[in-house]
């Protein structure tokens, strides 16, 4: 018997007892991260004082959560998003310089190899929803414009549906789109304004909000990365700030500085120069993005 597989476990030396017989693991990081691990989840059961029964529904909701996952569907990224793990993943993995946009998380509807299309181009393909233009410039800290910038965007529809969601219903690649800057950094696109939409719901994290009394949904939002080459790559949401879910978003996703004035224009000379047969919103909103850390 090796020395650090001795002791006896008792509830006062628990933490202890178990990590101490981790002391030949071949990987340090994964020690440090068990050790961790284990000295949390030990705090809270004695916090907490589960019973023998509490503890095995415990079980049974991370069972239920395992046996909801399959190739489109990862219900323990749901779970982490909405205790907001997922989000402080991403803060703490993207800290940005002073003046440098924020990002937020990725979602599970981004689609690789989406089109590149030529700026000012409408990314709606089936014209439903109501019409609207983004326009911005991509710059650095200093305030300089980014040229040869990329910009890939993509949106739920006036429904609150991706295109992935409803194959046949929308049109492959609806609502998504390639852009990259010219030399003054600017971009602009066409669109429809988004809605509002609930996350997967029908399994034990819905259940679980339903239990806590709160809801599904995320606010109305457009998604971007932005890249170029000496800089981070940027990804991260646009939002509107009149959005009835813009301070509960399921999530957690929403920041202050990514809240982007939506503004409802009524001007026919306007919309008739985006082929808009009527009234559209206008949102413009910059993206400054940080250079690459050596």
């Amino acid at each position: 018997m090796q020395s650090h597989e001795k002791g006896y476990f008792t509830e006062a030396n628990s933490v202890d007892v178990v990590t101490g017989r981790n002391a030949s693991a071949k990987d340090e990081r994964l020690k440090e991260v068990m050790e961790v691990i284990t000295r949390k989840l030990h705090e809270a059961v004695k916090e907490l004082e589960p019973t023998q029964d509490e503890w095995m529904q415990a079980i049974l909701f991370l069972t239920r959560t395992g046996q909801m996952c399959n190739e489109w569907r990862q219900e323990f990224i749901l779970l982490s998003d909405v205790l907001g793990v997922s989000m402080l993943v991403d803060a703490i993995n993207n800290r940005k310089p002073s003046g440098a946009s924020e990002s937020t998380v990725l979602g599970p509807f981004h689609v690789a190899d989406a089109p590149e299309l030529p700026m000012g181009a409408n990314i709606c393909l089936d014209s439903k929803g109501e019409d609207m233009v983004i326009e911005g410039r991509i710059l650095d800290t200093e305030g300089k414009p980014i040229a040869n910038a990329v910009i890939d965007v993509w949106q739920a529809n006036d429904e609150g549906f991706y295109d992935v969601q409803q194959k046949g219903i929308q049109p492959d690649f609806n609502l998504r789109g390639v852009f990259k800057t010219g030399s003054d950094g600017h971009y602009w696109f066409r669109a429809v304004k988004p809605k509002y939409y609930p996350i997967p719901d029908d399994g034990p994290v819905g259940q679980l909000l339903g239990n806590l009394g709160r809801h599904p949904y995320r606010p109305a939002h457009l998604h971007y990365i932005v890249s170029a080459d000496g800089f981070e790559t940027l990804t991260t949401h646009i939002f509107d700030p009149d959005d009835p879910y813009i301070h509960s978003d399921a999530v957690f996703g929403v920041k202050e500085s990514l809240l982007a004035k939506f503004n409802k224009v009524n001007d026919p000379a306007r919309a008739k120069s985006y082929e808009f047969a009527d009234g559209f919103w206008d949102v413009t909103h910059n993206f400054v993005l940080a250079r690459r850390k050596d």
